[in-house]
């Protein structure tokens, strides 16, 4: 099958107004928020432009991170009704009660869907979440219109980055549960590389628990498999500068998914589509807008 064409986005070329510096003060978020029982959890939903018509985006946050860091993003699709949640012990969602597997937090969010009387989505995976995207457009591919991946790689069989103190720090829950360390160690993972920064005032410290289920669901999930059958239009998009996820995880996806498309950044570092919002927005607008082609009605 004929792959799609590589893309590539210098990041510095967008304006300086696309890298909005909140460090000056605390962002107040937009979303509105509920607290919403699903599959046998409970979960902060945060929810943009709520009564904007279409197909839904439902975008799946990094490891560790809260809803309102998606603001930067959510702004610039001002058409599109935007939802993501906060996961067990991430953000204001209370601690999982067990420790949970990507397949089952995919089941979650199809019962979360549920609740809310959404029937399709689009799927936008960043980092973290970006397993979860992958897992619920396979297990839930009738649901699931398009997928967007970003910044992610296919699970524990991805090509490592940074190793190191950064690298470590993801390893002790404890350094991420004071507001202080969780800004200065966010910082080291998220900022290394490219010459775009990352607002952190948005982060919430998430529960020693929060962060430990999330990295031992990870660790214990592979995508490999089932990337081939990944039967919908996907588009990949990473940061060459990228050192936690390093750019060549995108290229094992692309090769993977068949028909997918490719779309490289350069200089936004791990987090490019926080540090540069308006560049990685009108990417991931563009394709949503698109019109499905024949062949992929037939295969919804």
């Amino acid at each position: 099958m004929a792959r799609a064409m590589d893309t590539r986005t210098d990041h510095p070329a967008d304006t300086p107004e696309d890298a909005h510096d909140a460090s000056r003060h605390k962002p107040a978020s937009t979303a509105t928020f509920a607290m919403v029982g699903a599959g046998g959890r409970r979960l902060r939903v945060g929810q943009w432009h709520a009564d904007a018509p279409g197909t839904p985006l439902v975008v799946l946050n990094g490891i560790g991170m809260n809803i309102e860091m998606l603001e930067p993003v959510a702004r610039q699709c001002p058409g599109r009704r935007v939802i993501s949640i906060d996961m067990p012990g991430i953000g204001r969602s209370p601690d999982p009660v067990f420790p949970y597997t990507i397949p089952q937090i995919a089941l979650t969010l199809a019962a979360l869907l549920d609740r809310l009387k959404i029937d399709v989505v689009d799927m936008l995976g960043i980092s973290w979440g970006g397993a979860v995207a992958q897992q619920f457009a396979f297990q839930h591919r009738a649901r699931t219109r398009r997928l967007v991946l970003a910044a992610t790689a296919a699970g524990n069989v991805m090509i490592p980055g940074q190793t190191g103190p950064g690298l470590g720090l993801l390893l002790d829950p404890a350094e991420y549960t004071m507001e202080r360390l969780l800004r200065r160690n966010l910082a080291t993972l998220y900022n290394g590389g490219g010459s775009g920064r990352v607002s952190l005032n948005a982060a919430t410290a998430p529960s020693p628990l929060g962060w430990a289920c999330q990295l031992g669901a990870f660790a214990a999930w592979n995508s490999a498999p089932v990337l081939p059958l990944l039967a919908l239009p996907v588009l990949i998009m990473a940061d060459s500068d990228d050192q936690l996820v390093p750019v060549a995880n995108a290229h094992v996806l692309h090769n993977a998914i068949p028909g997918s498309r490719l779309q490289l950044f350069e200089g936004g570092g791990h987090l490019f589509m926080l540090s540069r919002p308006a560049g990685f927005a009108r990417v991931l607008n563009a394709f949503l807008d698109e019109q499905a082609t024949g062949e992929e009605h037939r295969a919804a």
